[in-house]
């Protein structure tokens, strides 16, 4: 089998049964670098969300790998950065919504990020009501409004590199 330049995954690691073999493959498939597009599971719970429903993104940050094991997974030189993620991302992971707050009482937008189907029923009905609550009074743009016209947000999306 030929060996390709590069390889890539983009939100995947966390889905993995078997995370040490998939970053092996990763790295025996590819002369070059491994890129991997991921959250940082130190960072994830660094969000407005927290305020809201804690379990959804305790689920979320306990279910992505550390960097180090990335890192460990990988070999070679690795390093990582912060992906600024725009306010218009039409991505449905829940950091996409950093500055339309709205948009989560959607059950499908929620959806699209499968923490939120990990969760009790209970945490997003409370979230919901409390978050509507909170914007109908003003008390999320008192405290969060700032990211509406932010037009970026570092949130715990990663871009993990490892050169061979």
């Amino acid at each position: 089998m030929t060996r390709s330049d590069a390889a890539m995954t983009t939100f995947s690691v966390h889905q993995w049964q078997d995370l040490a073999a998939g970053l092996r493959e990763l790295r025996r498939v590819s002369r070059g670098p491994v890129v991997i597009l991921t959250c940082d599971p130190a960072r994830v719970e660094d969000f407005w969300v927290h305020e809201y429903a804690p379990e959804v993104l305790a689920t979320e940050a306990r279910r992505y790998p550390s960097l180090d094991a990335l890192a460990e997974g990988l070999g070679g030189r690795v390093t990582s950065r912060a992906v600024a993620i725009p306010q218009a991302s039409t991505d449905g992971f829940t950091e996409a919504y950093y500055g339309r707050p709205e948009r989560l009482l959607d059950a499908e937008a929620q959806l699209a990020c499968s923490a939120w189907s990990l969760v009790d029923a209970q945490v997003i009905d409370r979230f919901t009501r409390q978050l509507t609550a909170d914007l109908l009074d003003g008390s999320w743009d008192a405290a969060h409004g700032a990211l509406r016209i932010r037009p970026q947000y570092e949130g715990s999306l990663v871009l993990v590199v490892s050169e061979p």
